[in-house]
């Protein structure tokens, strides 16, 4: 049973991770109020909480197949707490700013789990479980949309703070440190002494440039830009949007209705990892198009879904009705999380060797999409706040046409050995 021991521990860590990444997205109205910050300035905030997770990515992931994740876990997870609580306290807008850009790597857990993992479930169940992972733990972002300002209300008056927001970080400060703890003790790298050995014999400077180099990498790198970099960004700016461009101004019904899109993007992500499995299973093709290549049909259908009820946002906002906004945006995160749990099930499946070094590039590039989505969200040239959906749809065509271009059977049979710079001859080692 120590495989699902090691999916709980991940699970539990990274939802915890993004609880905290995001802790600040429900108190941007209050924050807004102490530190005097406009609408924009709220939307570099949200860019702000992604800016240092693309190289964190890298690096972790590469870290995680090098010391194993249970000490890189544990590692990330303490000095996220710490920083947390030095927020907390912060006098001035740079200190906050430049302490929550600290916790705001949080997200960089994503990859350790996802290494973790790897090195515990065989080929056919990877979709699934890391579906699972990867699914609930990003649902902490709803978790702390519901929790948070229920919690820390309006009128809160602690023995530490009168402020809410402060003391949302404080806490959640101890409780990542309490974590770390856990984490480390609990932990166990691999299912096997060969599997670990397999995995750090892998963990090179050399290796993970030609990993990081191969059209199957780069492709689902950007594939995640527009998948979970949409994620990320939503998540940041949602209530914002609820707020401002609908003019509603309660805090509780504005973080619940982001919510909802977090809830989606979270808990329906197995969900794509799930048919991912299957379909290679089955050997089922659900396209007329990429014959035989079956992760990569439900891969890029659910890009193109993402697309489109993208464009749909715009219009549903355009209609100016607030709860055909939400409802459409729990569509979006459906296509995110369908998009992200077929992504991250053939990354592991395509490098079993080296999933730490993929999901750190794969996981790290997608993060982009965080840090430039907000800024077209709340750039001040454009008319209103919604038309910034549709704009976002658009640049996300020509990342759609190179998935077609690298998923093609004979392009796509050799994707995890061609690639920009370099090759290798020699087989790959396997350990199921």
């Amino acid at each position: 049973m120590t495989k699902y021991r090691t999916l709980l521990l991940a699970t539990v860590g990274f939802n915890f991770s993004f609880l905290i990444w995001f802790s600040f997205a429900p108190f941007t109205g209050p924050i807004a109020e102490e530190f005097g910050l406009t609408v924009t300035e709220i939307g570099v905030l949200a860019s702000a909480a992604i800016w240092l997770a693309p190289f964190g990515r890298i690096l972790t992931g590469w870290l995680s197949d090098r010391f194993g994740a249970p000490v890189v876990f544990a590692i990330v997870l303490a000095y996220v707490g710490v920083f947390s609580i030095w927020s907390a306290f912060a006098a001035s807008y740079a200190v906050f700013f430049g302490t929550r850009l600290i916790v705001a790597t949080a997200g960089i857990t994503f990859v350790i789990g996802i290494q973790h993992v790897s090195e515990w479930f065989v080929e056919s169940e990877l979709g699934t479980a890391e579906g699972v992972y990867a699914g609930i733990g990003n649902a902490g972002a709803a978790a702390g949309a519901l929790v948070l300002p229920r919690v820390f209300t309006a009128g809160w008056n602690g023995p530490l703070f009168s402020a809410n927001w402060r003391a949302a970080f404080f806490y959640t400060g101890v409780v990542s440190i309490f974590l770390a703890g856990v984490y480390y003790v609990f932990g166990e790298a691999a299912r096997s002494t060969e599997k670990r050995r397999a995995t750090k014999q892998r963990a090179t400077l050399r290796e993970w440039i030609f990993t990081a180099t191969r059209y199957g990498t780069v492709v689902l790198a950007l594939a995640y830009v527009m998948t979970f970099g949409l994620e990320l960004s939503m998540n940041g700016w949602l209530a914002t949007y609820y707020r401002e461009g609908f003019d509603t101004q309660n805090l509780v019904i504005t973080s619940t209705f982001a919510a909802t899109f977090s809830i989606a993007a979270g808990l329906l992500r197995p969900i794509g990892g799930y048919v991912s499995d299957r379909l290679a299973r089955a050997e089922r093709n659900i396209l007329p198009v990429f014959t035989g290549r079956y992760r990569e049909q439900w891969t890029f259908f659910s890009l193109c879904l993402v697309v489109c009820t993208m464009l749909a946002m715009t219009l549903a906002g355009l209609r100016g009705t607030i709860l055909l906004a939400v409802g459409v945006g729990f569509l979006v995160g459906m296509a995110c999380a369908f998009a992200e749990g077929a992504i991250f099930a053939q990354v592991p499946a395509m490098f079993p060797n080296s999933s730490g070094a993929v999901a750190g590039v794969v996981g790290g590039v997608g993060t982009v999409g965080g840090i430039v989505y907000p800024l077209v969200y709340a750039a001040p040239v454009l008319p209103n706040l919604h038309v910034g959906y549709a704009l976002v749809a658009i640049s996300m065509v020509p990342i759609v046409a190179l998935t077609a271009w690298v998923f093609q059977p004979d392009v796509a049979e050799r994707a995890n050995e061609d690639g920009l710079v370099g090759r290798r001859d020699a087989p790959r080692v396997t350990d199921d």
